[in-house]
């Protein structure tokens, strides 16, 4: 039975004004498949025997986004709908670009092109749907497979590897054996992949239903070009009581846990990738900072450290932004500072003092990372160590409720009032506000401007 696809009006009408014209069209991709499965289109992308320059003459609003490649952007009510002509694509001497592009009138040659046959299917809403390569039987079947050759597909464009590793995770699809072994055989040519494909196809792998698919990616050679740091991991024991897992399978079980918790699941995109992309780096460290008792017990002393160094290095690399990366970087620090409040004397003090080094504004990430952490470690210590969180939460939570300060800018007094007390601008200034903030944590009842002022006044005249 066909499926009815729900299509905008904007993209209906772009179809019929093209067909009004003398011309086909079709909506095509990722669009086709998602409406198929029930689920909500990114985007409609349309395909037509439509040159790029006829495009252009049928619609007052375009915007000539890959015109080499035969795309137009046609604009509708603020929303773009990219328009694309029939193409053939030469060879991929680079493994990434065709060395050039041929316009065709053939909707079978362009789909022919397409990667997977879920994304080969075409829709027109007066005529139907066009599946050459039995799409529809693959969505039936779960199924990540090839348009023709697998070899042929993976030599033109090596991220095709990691595209079908996205989509099993995406769709909690099977990856089809032939395709399988093609990955297998051609993962070496990711080299030639730029590292910013490599990001947005790893963050939108790990975002899905299923980031046990990294174990699937180590499996192909994959990640041994794209993220050889996960390799080690993935072929890293842990010998340790709190421990069922190896380094990389524990990971892949937080990333799992994580995305059962209610703060990932009430995040935006941004901060999914946040929690995401601490979780798969959190224990990076690990295989470097091993060591083993003589009881055979191994140990991770320092590893949080080792962890940070290793995700400021991978996330530079995959070309992350900065802000992304020092806060990732950060989180992964200090994921498990919960274990320097457990001997505490003065409990609020020390979380106080800790919440100070990570920054009130990265809590709210740090005790769901922490729960999600634990979920993946033996089960014998999970209520105990959830235990620990709660309380570490809740303290954190009366830092709030009474607005202690534990920061700089929450100090009662400011660098313009020790300035005026005598303190020169630069090393000295800065070196007595992080003194007063050392006090003000110890006491918070010290934060008020006449106690800060005297114990300023008191160093300043004592120097």
């Amino acid at each position: 039975m066909e499926p009815v696809i729900q299509m905008p009006a904007d993209a209906v009408r772009i179809i019929e004004k093209l067909e009004q014209a003398g011309y086909e069209a079709y909506a095509v991709g990722g669009c086709v498949r998602d409406s198929v499965l029930g689920r909500e289109p990114e985007d409609w992308d349309i395909t037509t025997s439509a040159s790029p320059e006829q495009v252009k003459a049928i619609f007052p609003r375009t915007i000539d986004t890959g015109i080499e490649h035969g795309t137009v952007t046609v604009m509708e009510h603020h929303v773009g709908y990219e328009v694309t002509t029939y193409r053939v694509d030469g060879r991929y001497e680079d493994g990434r670009h065709p060395s050039s592009v041929t316009f065709t009138r053939n909707l079978d040659e362009d789909l022919l092109r397409r990667d997977f046959t879920i994304n080969a299917m075409a829709y027109n809403p007066h005529t139907g749907l066009v599946d050459r390569y039995d799409g529809m039987g693959d969505l039936a079947r779960k199924c990540i497979r090839c348009v023709g050759v697998p070899e042929e597909r993976f030599a033109e464009d090596a991220l095709r590897i990691l595209r079908a590793l996205r989509f099993a995770s995406q769709l909690g699809f099977e990856i089809e054996e032939h395709t399988l072994a093609a990955m297998k055989k051609l993962a070496p040519r990711l080299e030639a992949v730029s590292a910013e494909r490599v990001r947005v196809e790893l963050v939108k792998l790990l975002a899905g239903e299923h980031p046990e698919l990294m174990i699937t990616a180590y499996e192909t050679g994959a990640t041994s070009i794209v993220l050889p740091e996960w390799d080690v991991m993935m072929e890293t024991e842990q010998k340790n009581p709190h421990h069922l897992y190896g380094v990389g399978v524990h990971t892949v079980k937080t990333l799992l846990a994580m995305h059962e918790e209610p703060a990932y699941l009430a995040a935006d995109e941004h901060e999914r990738m946040v929690y995401d992309m601490t979780m798969l780096l959190h224990d990076a460290g690990k295989p470097e900072s091993r060591t083993t008792d003589k009881h055979g017990k191994q140990h991770f002393k320092g590893h949080p450290k080792a962890s940070a160094e290793i995700a400021r290095k991978v996330l530079r690399r995959l070309k992350f932004d900065n802000e992304t990366t020092d806060l990732v970087t950060a989180l992964v620090l200090y994921h498990d500072c919960r274990f320097d409040l457990v001997k505490a004397v003065d409990y609020p003090k020390a979380v106080r003092h800790l919440v100070s080094k990570i920054g009130k504004d990265r809590m709210k990430y740090l005790f769901t990372i922490q729960r999600a952490d634990i979920r993946g470690q033996h089960p014998d210590y999970f209520e105990v160590s959830m235990r620990e969180v709660d309380r570490f939460e809740r303290e954190f939570e009366r830092i709030l409720e009474k607005e202690q300060c534990v920061s700089i800018r929450d100090l009662a007094v400011d660098g313009k009032v020790l300035i005026s007390l005598g303190y020169q601008t630069g090393p000295e200034l800065g070196e007595a506000l992080k003194r007063l903030l050392e006090v003000v944590l110890d006491n918070p009842e010290a934060n008020t401007r006449e106690t800060l002022m005297r114990y300023a006044t008191e160093w300043l005249a004592a120097e």
